[in-house]
């Protein structure tokens, strides 16, 4: 039996069964790069490679023996994990090395190979980025597209956006030249994964071109990264439930593309859900079996980090204390710079607040502070946990720097709400609330938490356009036309509304513009998706079933200020809190007592003004007069508001939109 470190050159050709070897090698050779380049199968791929090695070491095929080891490799850098596969790959790509002429392209690409998984493993790009010049002075567009997206790759640490940006535009016009089609899906995919990285604004539309390539014709592995990036939208979203079934899905899609990472995102995926869920302690038991896993990237630390967060939260305090030993090391700064990084210092500072651990927390702060303007993605932008400045703000607040907590918390809510985030929204006002009172700041941390409660409240209830005939959402349907024009169903230009998140996007005449959520803009919508129909006062403020008719002719008086759920959730909620303040009084922790108490009187302050004689839900004061200046007033106040960001849209509706006992919008 021949071994890896003795070629076997056979200078007389082959005879009896080996004369039939060299058309299985070509054949094996020919659906290994197909199953790769063509259909992202990863598995099919490393299986036709590894057979096809071993045919031409048999035979003695040099050549075929380098191709085979660079397919072997795969499509990704790291795709072989465990000890002993990363050996294999590497010797046998030093093996061809022996063989080849070092000139040729193809050692070239050898060499790109064995460096890039070299530099991924060290937290380096010093040795494939010089390789980098070297395939950019050749004339082997293959050599400069593998070279461009296994540097990409070993780069993708917070501080070099910039470059991955340039590495992987290089890489799409490079794919023009190689005309291989897994080369513009990768570079299409870098571009996609950076802007998610940056917080660009404009990531959903790269991902749309990407997705509309895969519908052409999939691409198994590159699919898996968008099936990811799409559960991570959905946990932006906070369709928690939609992203769990989402999770499973890209799992299975992962396994089916034999890519190595598809149990590893999972677990990431399932701890983002559960964070969001306030349910992380589940995870104990899969974190600490995916912490051992010989699948798990060797500089991939942010499962231990979930686990020190878990475990606390679980009441395992030592396991949790030890976990957060192992991640800080002799130096926490001493862990390596790679694509989980952000992740990693997000469950620090998380594990060192609910340890009360400042050491720790100052070294977060001093190491996160200078990617501050980021959010904290994971991977391939496979998970997203917010802004960089909720970590920053949580370490500030355990350091005991509770307004310089306060400013990054802030900070966080903005960045959160550009990023359309809304778990992670929560998740910030929650602390800043904390903030807040441990500040002594009694009066904003009630404003933060009656923003909390609006938001739940608004988040609850299903979105305006779905409700009632003709809501905004078949207006979009039915009316909106090719170019983005709308009209109101006599051929007229129309105006039309959509719902992003807290924001409304209005559009006029090919233009649009967003506008943040009001209750101004919430009769606008009515009035929009109803043209030519008048809509009394009364029932705009009533609210938008009295549209279908569920109740129709409802006065104002019959509104309730504070909902049955909510009620109903306050009140739990104060149940909760009277245990808490219990357990924290008898451990005499006064801090968070303090925090409990607060939220306590500010329920208790909400539910007093919320009910009346009895305990009975209080009601909005009678008349349709009053009905008649809430609403133009709180319309004013949105038409203001567009008109400032698009004044041709402003004034279209300053025209059209009618205010008054009776309201209505009237497109020409």
């Amino acid at each position: 039996m021949n071994n890896v470190d003795a070629p076997v050159r056979n200078t007389s050709g082959p005879t009896g069964p080996d004369a039939r070897r060299p058309g299985e090698l070509q054949t094996l050779l020919d659906e290994g790069t197909r199953a790769v380049v063509d259909d992202g199968d990863l598995r099919t791929g490393r299986d036709r490679f590894e057979r096809a090695f071993r045919i031409a070491e048999s035979v003695g095929e040099e050549r075929a023996m380098a191709v085979a080891a660079l397919g072997f490799g795969g499509l990704w850098v790291h795709e072989h994990r465990t000890v002993a596969g990363s050996v294999l790959l590497e010797s046998r790509i030093r093996r061809a090395l022996e063989l080849l002429d070092p000139q040729s392209s193809l050692a070239l690409r050898l060499r790109i190979r064995l460096a890039g998984e070299g530099d991924y493993r060290n937290s380096d790009n010093t040795a494939v980025l010089a390789l980098l010049q070297q395939a950019r002075a050749r004339r082997n567009p293959m050599a400069r597209a593998e070279a461009l997206s296994l540097a990409h790759h070993c780069l993708v640490g917070p501080e070099h956006g910039a470059l991955r940006r340039q590495l992987a535009a290089e890489l799409v016009a490079e794919s023009f030249r190689t005309s291989r089609r897994s080369d513009l899906l990768m570079g299409l995919l870098w571009q996609t994964v950076d802007m998610f990285l940056a917080g660009d604004p404009h990531a959903e539309r790269c991902l749309s071109e990407l997705r509309g390539l895969l519908a052409e014709q999939d691409h198994l592995a590159v699919g898996f990264v968008v099936s990811a990036m799409e559960v991570m939208l959905a946990v932006r979203a906070g369709r928690l439930d939609e992203a769990e079934a989402l999770a499973r899905a890209c799992t299975e899609r992962g396994i089916a593309a034999g890519d190595v990472n598809a149990t590893v995102w999972q677990a990431a995926q399932l701890v983002t859900i559960r964070w969001y869920q306030g349910r992380v302690v589940e995870l104990v038991p899969l974190l600490s079996e995916v912490v051992n896993s010989p699948t798990l990237s060797a500089v991939d630390d942010h499962v231990l980090a979930a686990l020190a967060v878990a475990a606390v939260t679980a009441g395992d305090r030592r396991k949790a204390v030890s976990a957060l030993a192992t991640l800080c090391g002799h130096d926490l700064g001493d862990l390596p710079r790679s694509s989980s990084w952000m992740v990693t210092m997000h469950g620090v500072a998380e594990a060192a607040y609910l340890l009360d651990d400042s050491a720790t927390a100052a070294r977060v702060y001093e190491l996160l502070r200078p990617y501050g303007h980021l959010p904290i993605v994971g991977s391939l932008a496979v998970a997203c946990f917010g802004s960089a400045h909720h970590a920053l703000g949580v370490a500030a607040l355990t350091m005991g720097d509770v307004n310089r907590a306060v400013t990054h918390l802030r900070e966080s809510v903005r960045q959160n709400l550009a990023l359309a985030h809304w778990p992670a929204v929560t998740a910030s006002w929650e602390r800043l609330a904390v903030a807040l009172v441990r500040a002594g700041r009694q009066a904003e941390a009630d404003a933060v938490r009656q923003e909390m409660a609006a938001a739940a409240e608004e988040a609850a209830a299903p979105p305006p356009e779905t409700e009632g005939p003709g809501g905004a959402d078949e207006q979009s349907e039915d009316a909106q036309s090719d170019d983005g024009q709308t009209d109101d169903g006599q051929g007229q230009p129309a105006a039309f509304c959509t719902r992003l998140g807290r924001k409304w996007r209005i559009g006029f005449g090919g233009r649009s513009v967003l506008v943040d959520h009001s209750v101004g803009m919430l009769h606008l919508v009515v009035l929009i998706a109803n043209p030519r129909q008048e809509i009394r006062a009364v029932d705009l403020v009533a609210g938008l079933t009295a549209l279908n008719g569920a109740a129709e002719h409802t006065a104002l008086s019959g509104q309730r200020t504070l909902d049955r759920v909510a009620t109903q959730e306050y009140r739990s909620r104060l149940a909760r809190l009277r245990v808490e303040l219990d357990e924290f009084e008898a451990a005499d922790d006064h801090q968070r007592a303090a925090v409990a108490q607060a939220e306590h009187d500010w329920l208790v302050r909400q539910l007093a003004g919320a009910t009346g004689l009895g305990g009975r839900a209080r009601r909005f004061p009678e008349g349709e007069e009053r009905s008649r200046v809430a609403v133009s007033k709180a319309v004013r106040r949105a038409l203001d508001r567009i008109a400032a960001a698009d004044p041709v849209i402003g004034e279209h509706l300053r025209h059209a939109v009618h205010t008054g006992v009776r309201c209505s919008y009237w497109p020409a």
